[in-house]
């Protein structure tokens, strides 16, 4: 996920925004007056989704009350698990969602797993409008031959081992071989290739939890390459991240020229940010590096290659059959022009050596509890601009509603709409708010008699200084904790 542009930095910092520019649909009625019955809302997820959503609900309706429910003793999701920890000014979100967790209206609960410890009929019975905003917690599968081996791992949980999240703290990722693959040409996959290429120097001043830093400085790993099953003019990766691979310290790009041929004709009919991304392309790839440039790719000692029309047909284990060797790719050819271009395999195969497969193909939603509605094809909750399909008083709003796709800033949209949605259910009445809801009181006292205690925001506020005190000791930002019982202790004190 990326924060891109002026906007991001502006909604980042939490700055007052206009309702018709947030959300298409929205109109100045959306404004409540302190008349309106009182509104209780669960949100279930606190990322950014889930804290979007309550920013606008606090904001337009001055009778909502917004609780937000997280399975994990700690908030902000893929904001402090999955935003690379060399992109700092992206987390800049997390003061604008403590400005909203702060609200008098708003209550954080951690640490309660939603359709475990809590079922939706529970919260449905509780609150006027529950809200799914949970993302998407697995990740998509190969489907080839060898995957299981030992040294091939998804790009998710990778991200999630150096990012501390407690789930994949203890991935110990195989490191051992001088060539990694990343399947896939998205951001993730740019940031995979740039974590395990960084200088140690550099590693060392983010958050990045320390068992991965110390993996990465004992790491052989100096080549990485990137596979994509399409060419070039449909990279999915932005151009802010190819910057940062052409120019990261230590490394030198390998393009093949052959890739980009006949491109420059039709680069110039295409919208300006393909074309831009494209013409930097072509210029890596084409254009002779000179001068300080020059110098840097010849003391290089890593590189990094971008392959295109390649798709992984089997992991290619080693002698002893335990681990991976290779990966055995298909040659893809291109059927049809423009976006209606198809990639299909041929006959043709090509093997690459390598001790480390990363597969960047995308995350995953699932159902936490078997009442909601699901469209396991597409990985999403079946949904008109928010509202669950034949599921009266649910919502959804993030990957989980539309697919694990956008920036930060797409999320922010998105949550706002979901936000509209449940106000304009209000207004018309199809969201029957006239009865008194128990809200928060009712799960508390559910939750306590199944031995449950909730981490409020308060308590995340002391884990978050006990964090932020271990990085000072270690020269960081901070130093994560990365076991959940151990969270909920530092939360108790």
């Amino acid at each position: 996920m990326r924060a891109v542009g002026a906007l991001a930095a502006l909604f980042a910092r939490g700055l007052a925004y206009a309702c018709h520019t947030a959300v298409p649909h929205c109109r100045v009625r959306c404004l409540s007056s302190k008349a309106d019955p009182q509104l209780k809302v669960c949100v279930v997820g606190s990322g950014p989704a889930g804290f979007y959503t309550a920013q606008h609900l606090l904001k337009y309706h001055e009778s909502s009350v917004v609780d937000i429910y997280e399975k994990l003793p700690v908030p902000f999701g893929l904001v402090r698990f999955g935003v690379a920890p060399d992109h700092p000014e992206v987390k800049n979100v997390i003061n604008a969602f403590t400005q909203t967790a702060h609200h008098n209206r708003c209550s954080f609960y951690g640490n309660v797993a939603v359709g475990k410890d809590i079922s939706i009929e529970e919260l449905k019975q509780a609150y006027h409008a529950l809200i799914l905003t949970y993302g998407a917690e697995t990740n998509r599968t190969l489907n080839v031959p060898g995957e299981n081996l030992l040294g091939v791992y998804s790009a998710r949980t990778f991200v999630g081992w150096y990012n501390g999240l407690p789930e994949n703290k203890n991935l110990n990722p195989e490191l051992s071989s001088e060539t990694a693959v990343v399947l896939g040409h998205g951001n993730v996959a740019l940031d995979v290739a740039r974590i395990l290429l960084s200088p140690i120097d550099l590693l060392k001043k983010t958050d990045i939890a320390s068992h991965a830093l110390e993996a990465i400085a004992a790491s052989n790993v100096k080549r990485v390459l990137i596979v994509g099953r399409r060419g070039p003019l449909q990279i999915a990766f932005t151009i802010k991240e190819l910057r940062e691979m052409i120019n990261l310290p230590g490394t030198r790009p390998l393009l093949n020229p052959s890739d980009f041929v006949g491109l420059k004709q039709i680069v110039k009919d295409l919208p300006r940010p393909r074309r831009r991304l494209t013409e930097l392309l072509i210029k890596t790839a084409l254009e002779k590096s000179s001068g300080k440039e020059a110098e840097r790719h010849a003391a290089a000692t890593k590189e990094w290659g971008l392959q295109f029309l390649r798709s992984p047909l089997e992991i290619i284990p080693s002698n002893d059959g335990k681990r991976v060797a290779g990966i055995r790719l298909s040659v893809n050819k291109v059927e049809g022009l423009g976006e209606s271009a198809k990639f299909v395999q041929t006959e043709d195969v090509e093997d690459l050596e390598c001790g480390l497969v990363l597969s960047s193909i995308g995350y995953k939603s699932y159902p936490i509890d078997p009442c909601i509605p699901f469209d396991h094809q597409l990985g999403i909750i079946p949904n008109n601009f928010g509202r669950v399909l034949h599921a009266p008083g649910l919502y959804c709003s993030g990957w989980v509603k539309r697919g694990p796709t956008g920036v930060i800033v797409t999320t922010m949209h998105d949550g706002f709409e979901t936000a509209e949605t449940v106000l304009e259910d209000v207004r018309s009445g199809l969201l029957d708010v006239s009865a008194s809801k128990g809200g928060s009181k009712v799960i508390e006292t559910l939750l306590k008699q199944r031995g449950i205690r909730p981490v409020t925001f308060p308590e995340w506020e002391k884990i978050d200084n006990v964090e932020v005190a271990n990085g000072e000791k270690a020269g960081k930002p901070r130093e994560k904790l990365l076991d959940v019982q151990q969270m909920i202790e530092v939360a108790n004190q």
